[in-house]
C-alpha cells in the first residue's frame, strides 16, 4: 500500500485557480487584441464608405457637371468644394480634370496643377476607393468620375463621356483616433470578465475542494491503491451493487466463489449467471445474516449490508466467506465423536452386564450367568461378524458399529441391509467423503425417528465389470421410520443447507444435507431423497463414483 504523501505548499485547488485564472487571461488578451484589430478595420471600412459615398453624391451635382465643362471651373467650383469638405468633415475634396489638373484643392496654390496621385480607373469612368499618399497625407479616399451629361457608375444611369473626377480624403489618423476611442471599451469590457472569470474559477476550486473533501490527487491516488490492496489481500469475497442491482465492485475471492466472469463490474445481476439464492441475498430480497448460500460446490455464508451516503440509500455491500473446508472437517470431527460416542455407549453397556453377572454370581445364580453370558457373546458376536463381514473397509465398520450403539442407546432399531458389500478397504477422499455422508445421513435419521423406530442403512460398492456403469460406483442408502419430508420443502433441504431437523421444526440447525450434497457434486456423484412407501419415512441415496473426474476437488 502507498502511505500518504507528505503536503506540499500549493494545493489541487489552488493550482487549479491559478491555471484557471492564466487560462482565462490568456484567453481574454487574446480576444482583447482580435476585438481591437476587428474594430480598427471595421473603422477602415466605415471610412472608405463614408468617402465613396459623398465623392458619389458630389460627382452627380449638376453644379459639378457644369462647371468642369464651364469657361472657369475652378472660380465655380472651388468655394462648393471648401462648403462640402467642412461640412463632410472631409480633410481634403479635389475635383480635377481626367488628365489630373486640380479644379479645387485646400491649398490654393496647387490649382492648376498635377494631383499627386494618379486619376487611375476613375478617369476611365470606374469608380475606385483605397488608401494612398498624398499632399495632406496618408488618407482613405475615393475617387469617381463626372460624366458629360450626369449620373454615375453605381446608380447605372451614367450618360456621355468623362469630363473630369472626384477625389475626396480623410487622414488615416482621424480613422485610427476613432479606433482608438474604442479601445477604453474593450479594456473594460475585458477586464469585467476577467473579474467574472476569477470569481467562477475561485467557485469552481471551492467546489472541487467539497466533492474531494480536501483531499489531494496524491492522496486520492494512495486512497485508491490501499482500497485495491486491501481488496485484493483479504480472502474473503467482497461484491458491491448500487441502487440499480448493477455490480459496481467485485474483488478475486468473490470472482471465484460465484464463478463470475472478469467484466461482472458495470453489469446488471440479471445479466450474470448468478444461482437464484445467490441473486436474491444480493438484490436484498432475501433478508437477514450468515446466510447460507450454495454456489457450485462451494457452501458459503454471506452478510448483506445497505450503504448510505449522506442519508441516501447507495446500494449494498456483500462479504461471502468460503466455509466448505471448515464443514467438511467438522463432519469429519462429528464422524470421529460419533465413534467416541458409540465407544462409550459400549462401555456403558459392558459395565452394566458385569454388574449383572456379578449380581448373578454373588446370589449363587451360576447356570443364569452362564446362560447370560452366552447370549451376550452370541448377540456380539452376530453383530460384529454381520458388519465385517459385509464391509471389509474397516473405518466403514467402526462407524457402523458405533452408529449401531448410539441407536441402541436412543432405543432406535438400526440395522445392515443384506445387500451391502464393501469388499475391500476404500482409499483417500473417497473413505473421508463416504465417512461424512454415512455419519450425517444416519444422524439425520436416529433424530428422525422416535423411540422405537427403525434405521436401516445400505453400503454397496458396484463394479463396473458386473454393471452397466461406466465406472465404479459406491452408494450409500438410508431409510428411516420416521414421518418423512414434506414435499414442499424437498428441494429447501438441499438448496438453502438446511438438515432434516430444520425442514420439519422450521429451524436451521445445521449443514449436514448440504455438506453431503456438496461432497457428492464435487467427486461427480449425487444425492436424491425418493419418493418413501407407506411403511417409510424418508430414503436417502447418495451416489460417489470412486475416482474423483478430472479437474474436481475431491
Amino acid at each position: 500500500m502507498t502511505s500518504p504523501p507528505a503536503r506540499s505548499r500549493l494545493t489541487l485547488t489552488g493550482s487549479l485557480f491559478i491555471g484557471y485564472v492564466c487560462l482565462l487571461a490568456v484567453a481574454l488578451a487574446g480576444v482583447g487584441v482580435l476585438w481591437m484589430l476587428q474594430a480598427d478595420r471595421a473603422t477602415d471600412r466605415q471610412y472608405a464608405e463614408r468617402v465613396l459615398t459623398v465623392a458619389r453624391s458630389v460627382a452627380v451635382m449638376p453644379t459639378v457637371v457644369e462647371g468642369v465643362q464651364g469657361p472657369d471651373p475652378s472660380a465655380e467650383l472651388d468655394p462648393l468644394a471648401d462648403r462640402v469638405a467642412a461640412a463632410t468633415g472631409a480633410d481634403f475634396l479635389v475635383i480635377a480634370t481626367p488628365e489630373g489638373i486640380r479644379y479645387t484643392h485646400p491649398n490654393k496654390d496647387l490649382i492648376g496643377r498635377t494631383v499627386s496621385t494618379p486619376p487611375g480607373p476613375a478617369a476611365r469612368g470606374v469608380e475606385w476607393t483605397g488608401v494612398q499618399n498624398g499632399t495632406q497625407g496618408r488618407t482613405v479616399r475615393a475617387k469617381v468620375p463626372v460624366f458629360s451629361e450626369g449620373g454615375s457608375v453605381s446608380g447605372g444611369d451614367a450618360r456621355g463621356d468623362v469630363v473630369g473626377y472626384v477625389s475626396l480624403g480623410i487622414l488615416t489618423s482621424s480613422a485610427a483616433g476613432d479606433a482608438r476611442a474604442a479601445i477604453p471599451a474593450i479594456l473594460a469590457t475585458t477586464v469585467l470578465l476577467l473579474a467574472v472569470g476569477v470569481v467562477g474559477s475561485w467557485a469552481l476550486s471551492r467546489r472541487l475542494r467539497a466533492k474531494t473533501h480536501g483531499l489531494e490527487p496524491a492522496d486520492i491516488t494512495a486512497l485508491l491503491e490501499s482500497r485495491e490492496a486491501l481488496l485484493h489481500a483479504v480472502r474473503e469475497g467482497v461484491l458491491a451493487v448500487d441502487t440499480n442491482d448493477r455490480v459496481v465492485l467485485v474483488n478475486p475471492p468473490a470472482r471465484a466463489m460465484l464463478d463470475l466472469p472478469v467484466d461482472a463490474e458495470g453489469r446488471h445481476l440479471d445479466e450474470l449467471d448468478l444461482p437464484e439464492r445467490a441473486r436474491d441475498i444480493v438484490s436484498g430480497v432475501d433478508q437477514g445474516g450468515d446466510l447460507i448460500l450454495l454456489a457450485g460446490d462451494r457452501i458459503l455464508v454471506a452478510n448483506r449490508m445497505p450503504v448510505r451516503i449522506r442519508g441516501v440509500e447507495s446500494g449494498a455491500v456483500v462479504t461471502l466467506r468460503d466455509r466448505t473446508e471448515v464443514n467438511r472437517l467438522t463432519g469429519e470431527l462429528d464422524g470421529a465423536r460419533t465413534v467416541t460416542r458409540g465407544l462409550r455407549a459400549q462401555t456403558h453397556e459392558f459395565a452394566n452386564r458385569v454388574h449383572t453377572v456379578a449380581g448373578m454370581l454373588e446370589l449363587g445364580a451360576h447356570e443364569e450367568a452362564r446362560d447370560y453370558l452366552a447370549d451376550l457373546t452370541a448377540t456380539h458376536t452376530r453383530t460384529t461378524s454381520g458388519v465385517a463381514e459385509h464391509v471389509r473397509d474397516p473405518a466403514l465398520a467402526a462407524l457402523t458399529l458405533a452408529k449401531s450403539a448410539q441407536a441402541s442407546e436412543m432405543g432406535v432399531d438400526l440395522g445392515l441391509s443384506p445387500m451391502t458389500s464393501v469388499p475391500e478397504c476404500l482409499q483417500g477422499e473417497l473413505r473421508s467423503d463416504a465417512l461424512l455422508i454415512l455419519g450425517n445421513l444416519v444422524d439425520n435419521a436416529l433424530d428422525a425417528v422416535a423411540h422405537g423406530g427403525w434405521v436401516e442403512v445400505l453400503v454397496r460398492l458396484h463394479r463396473s465389470a458386473d454393471t452397466d456403469l461406466p465406472h465404479d460406483l459406491l452408494e450409500i442408502r438410508v431409510i428411516d421410520s420416521g414421518q418423512g419430508v414434506a414435499d414442499d420443502v424437498a428441494e429447501e433441504i438441499f438448496r438453502f443447507g438446511f438438515t432434516t431437523k430444520a425442514s420439519r421444526d422450521g429451524g436451521s440447525r445445521g449443514l449436514g444435507l448440504a455438506l453431503v450434497k456438496q461432497v457428492c457434486e464435487s467427486r461427480g456423484g449425487s444425492i436424491e431423497m425418493e419418493a418413501p412407501d407407506a411403511e417409510e419415512g424418508a430414503v436417502f441415496t447418495a451416489c460417489l463414483p470412486v475416482a474423483a473426474p478430472t479437474g474436481v476437488a475431491g
